[in-house]
């Protein structure tokens, strides 16, 4: 069956400013594009677009999609901005939770409030006395209460574990804050969720994604909610013909990598396909985890945390290389930026493939030379510019914000660059991503010109990171990230040309429709 997409303007990125008025798709990819007069009596059907504005369909380059399904079902703690309000929520959805359960939330972050005060363990033991345990946004801090700590068996005595710190009070009690690899004390005793619950959590985020108009993700999930099988077997069962088409690129955890070759783990393709294999070296900047050079600036003597010694760095990146695999590595500061290019150095890519780097928020110059040389990829998340601001600059101080979410001079310098979210850390609005690379601030901050202009994306190549440059990132420019013959008919179809809406307005784009292999899979 052929099908001709017309009635609007088809925005094809093959070039800025090129546009068509009409597509010819058939059997889930566009076999032509050009007028509708040369088109029509090629066509068995017709979608008229009315007058919308069609792009190739956007991708999210990172994310965790399972945790974002998650959160929408959850107690979601995002939105909170003081403790109280905080330690509200969670005491009327603890009322809820029947005796012997967990009470659960996520998403908070102490920039957002006021005094930047983080509840206390007495403060938390105040809303139960079921164990409670709440992730911090970016996931690598959580709070427990005592009834939490007390079956992980953490006490005063207990020792911080290796790549993690247990927070304690001035007389050395633990005080229920847990960061980095301490989080796993209190995570491995929570019961995993159900394979039903996985897949809800898919469902729902798909649902989702496809509403804000997104076509496909690069997404961290495998290695989490129990056995590997859990997230994958939910890839299975969400996506494909017949039931919910979107595009998952699967990072393999590090954890589960070799088990999952060693048993010759099958993958849902072209729905879910396998990627490179993640691990972290460092933390996050809000939390003072991120690992960097020098000490923070609001934070004298702390200079971040390495989840991963040196050499449990390079036995990961050796066990990818044994089975031929690019790595996924997350480094947000630039000591943890040093080891990764230290260690691609040594061990290089196999060839064909390129190594990801994930975050790179903060950075140097001698170290981007070092990366024009390595086939490397880069996973940014213009929200975080949002987001992170002002408190960044407090961390850095004004003397290492040079290549900090330099994204601007990533491009330009040649990399290629994915645009991501994070999340559930950050919102997957592919808008605000957009609005936040050329605004460089989020869309209710007076700051005056956004924070580091210098760094702001045009709307086009802020339209790139979703589309042409996420399909580079896969090595798949061929059929993805354009409007053109070959490729896939994935398209994201909105009320506005973004390239002509004021930039005040990008955030108000409205998604009408969301098409993935020729067939819709939203529309307003």
């Amino acid at each position: 069956m052929k099908t001709l997409w017309h009635g609007g303007t088809f925005v094809t990125m093959q070039a800025e400013g090129e546009k068509a008025e009409a597509v010819l798709v058939e059997d889930g990819q566009i076999t032509a594009v050009g007028t509708y007069e040369e088109l029509k009596d090629r066509a068995d059907e017709q979608v008229d677009v009315e007058g919308a504005f069609v792009y190739p369909g956007f991708v999210d380059t990172h994310m965790h999609i399972i945790g974002h399904g998650q959160q929408l079902l959850s107690n979601n703690l995002s939105a909170v901005h003081s403790a109280d309000e905080l330690l509200r929520i969670m005491k009327e959805a603890a009322e809820k939770v029947p005796e012997g359960e967990w009470v659960l939330g996520e998403g908070w972050d102490e920039n957002l409030f006021p005094d930047k005060h983080v509840p206390t363990l007495e403060e938390l033991d105040s809303v139960t006395n079921k164990p409670m345990m709440l992730k911090r946004t970016c996931r690598h801090m959580l709070l427990a209460n005592s009834a939490a700590l007390r079956l992980a068996g953490v006490t005063e005595h207990t020792p911080d574990p290796e790549g993690g710190v247990i927070v304690r009070d001035a007389d050395g009690h633990p005080t229920g804050f847990l960061k980095e690899d301490a989080q796993d004390l209190v995570e491995a005793i929570v019961p995993p969720p159900s394979a039903e619950s996985v897949r809800k959590a898919l469902e729902t985020a798909v649902d989702d994604l496809a509403s804000m108009g997104l076509t496909g993700c690069h997404t961290d999930d495998l290695g989490y909610f129990g056995r590997y099988q859990n997230p994958l077997n939910a890839f299975h069962e969400v996506l494909g013909e017949g039931k919910r088409k979107f595009r998952a690129h699967l990072l393999r955890r590090s954890t589960v990598f070799e088990q999952m070759i060693e048993d010759g783990a099958s993958y849902n393709e072209p729905w879910a396909e396998p990627g490179a294999m993640k691990f972290f070296i460092d933390g996050a900047l809000g939390g003072k985890t991120a690992a960097l050079s020098e000490d923070y600036s609001d934070d004298p003597g702390n200079r971040g945390t390495f989840v991963v010694t040196p050499d449990e760095a390079e036995e990961l990146v050796l066990r990818a290389r044994r089975h031929g695999e690019a790595i996924a590595v997350h480094v947000i500061g630039d000591a943890a930026a040093e080891l990764a290019i230290d260690l691609i150095e040594k061990h290089p890519c196999p060839a064909g493939k390129r190594d990801r780097l994930i975050h790179v928020c903060v950075l140097r110059e001698d170290q981007v030379e070092r990366m024009e040389k390595l086939p490397v990829i880069l996973d940014i998340q213009p929200v975080f510019v949002g987001s992170d601001f002002p408190w960044a600059l407090d961390r850095l101080g004004t003397d290492r914000v040079d290549w900090a979410y330099a994204w601007k001079k990533l491009l330009d310098r040649g990399f290629i660059c994915g645009g991501g979210s994070d999340s559930p850390v950050d919102s997957a609005d592919p808008f605000l991503g957009i609005y936040t690379a050329v605004a460089r601030k989020l869309p209710d901050d007076p700051k005056d010109g956004g924070y580091l202009p210098e760094e702001k994306l045009s709307v086009y190549d802020a339209v790139r990171l979703y589309t042409t440059e996420a399909a580079r990132v896969l090595g798949q420019e061929d059929r993805r990230g354009m409007i053109a013959p070959g490729h896939f008919a994935d398209f994201t179809i909105i009320d506005r040309d973004l390239e002509q809406t004021p930039e005040e307005d990008l955030v108000k784009a409205a998604v009408l429709m969301t098409v993935v292999d020729g067939d819709i899979q939203f529309k307003k």
